[in-house]
């Protein structure tokens, strides 16, 4: 009994997110991958630094007598070796996205070749040895090595900084690979997994219906493992808010034509062939869907089957307004494309079942008649607890580095209050 209730635990806690989730059988159960180092020059992702789906603007230079140095925090990680060739600590200082990516990296490097510390050359600039508008003047780049300077090991070390979750990362020379971080304050860099308010979901009267105005109890369109189209119920949102301005992937297909706008740590169902069932479909994140590969949509000529489309331009647009819905099958057809619910870590089974005690709790109460359907806005608090747990319980490459949002733990102090 005990192992049996310590499984269920483990499910439960492994899957959080910060969003919804995909009924079971979808997609298949994904293991360790083996990391690739990066080639020389190669930068991922494969977009210049200072654009959206990188780092970021530059925002402007931090001197010491610039009200935004004290948004620069020192990093003292004995794990982690500066160079300080200016000896005045510039080198230790950094925005907290960069140190929390740093001390994460410190660790990777640690466990891929005992004895050898992770080693920063250049931090924070404030003396201008760097070009017009670098992250260094903002705390937002390093430049780093490993302590032996083995420059054998510096496509690997490359891929560890790509894998501990820093936003852009350069293998830019030789002697160095080159890393930078989005702002504090960019909304991408505190995104889970939502879509935009004007979104639209599919009805099965064939209306369509925009994102924020479901319902709990409303029908809305989603698919079973043989791409068969039904009517599932929405049954809450994981997160609602109607006003904050964020960034969201577009995935555009050719025939047929859809837009699909989700936030880089949401899940959406993949194929590398034409079938158009989910048994082939894997469920990754947004930001890692490749042009050439095919999403699942409504087909226009049969209504009732969806059909495999090719991803043919992919970009990012800011919208207002985010929503996070739930159906008790798990997946949705938002803006004609399939896609889970769910986000943040990449494993779409665990995190149905995740929330399965949720929805058996809401079915008993809906029975009972106890069902309150008000719902406030913010982050619901069952995928803010689940969030929260898992944090202290799993390492931080388990997430996607966009669905960290710092904002979880403030709330989740004010919940336990």
């Amino acid at each position: 009994m005990r192992v049996t209730l310590s499984g269920f635990i483990c499910v439960l806690l492994a899957s959080v997110c910060s969003a919804c989730g995909p009924g079971r059988g979808y997609g298949k159960r994904r293991h360790p991958k083996k990391l690739t180092p990066l080639a020389y020059k190669q930068f991922i992702p494969n977009v210049a630094e200072k654009t959206l789906g990188a780092s970021g603007k530059y925002e402007g230079k931090i001197t010491r007598n610039s009200e935004r140095f004290k948004d620069l925090t020192p990093n003292y990680n004995p794990d982690i070796s500066f160079k300080d060739e200016e000896n005045t600590n510039a080198d230790r200082l950094m925005t907290q996205r960069c140190k929390d990516k740093l001390n994460s990296l410190a660790i990777s490097v640690m466990n891929q070749w005992p004895g050898v510390k992770l080693r920063v050359t250049e931090g924070w600039d404030e003396d201008g040895h760097h070009s017009e508008e670098s992250l260094h003047y903002e705390g937002r780049a390093v430049d780093i090595t490993t302590s032996d300077r083995d420059k054998t090991k510096y496509g690997m070390l490359s891929r560890l900084a790509v894998e501990a979750g820093f936003d852009w990362v350069y293998y830019e020379s030789k002697a160095h690979i080159h890393c930078s971080v989005k702002a504090e304050n960019s909304v991408a860099a505190k995104s889970g997994g939502c879509f935009p308010a004007a979104s639209s979901v599919a009805l099965p009267d064939g209306r369509t219906k925009p994102v924020k105005k479901l319902k709990a109890g409303d029908q809305v369109l989603s698919a079973d493992t043989e791409g068969n189209i039904f009517s599932t119920e929405f049954l809450m949102f994981m997160d609602q808010d109607s006003t904050t301005r964020r960034q969201f992937y577009v995935l555009e297909t050719g025939e047929p034509e859809r837009r699909l706008r989700l936030t880089p740590a949401h899940l959406v169902f993949v194929t590398h062939t034409n079938r158009t069932d989910l048994f082939d479909a894997s469920a990754i994140y947004a930001s890692n869907v490749l042009l050439g590969q095919n999403i699942l949509v409504m087909d226009d000529t049969e209504s009732d089957h969806l059909k495999a489309a090719t991803v043919k331009r992919i970009y990012i647009e800011e919208h207002e307004g985010s929503y996070a819905p739930v159906t008790s099958h798990g997946t949705i057809l938002i803006d004609q494309v399939l896609v889970s619910c769910y986000a943040v870590i990449e494993d779409h089974t665990l995190a149905h079942w995740a929330f399965a005690p949720l929805r058996l709790a809401r079915a008993f109460m809906s029975t009972a008649g106890l069902l309150m359907e008000c719902q406030r806005e913010g982050i619901h608090w069952y995928s803010e607890v689940l969030f929260q747990i898992s944090t202290w319980l799993l390492n931080e490459n388990s997430f996607h580095p966009l669905g960290m949002s710092k904002s979880l733990d403030s709330q989740f102090e004010k919940l336990l209050a």
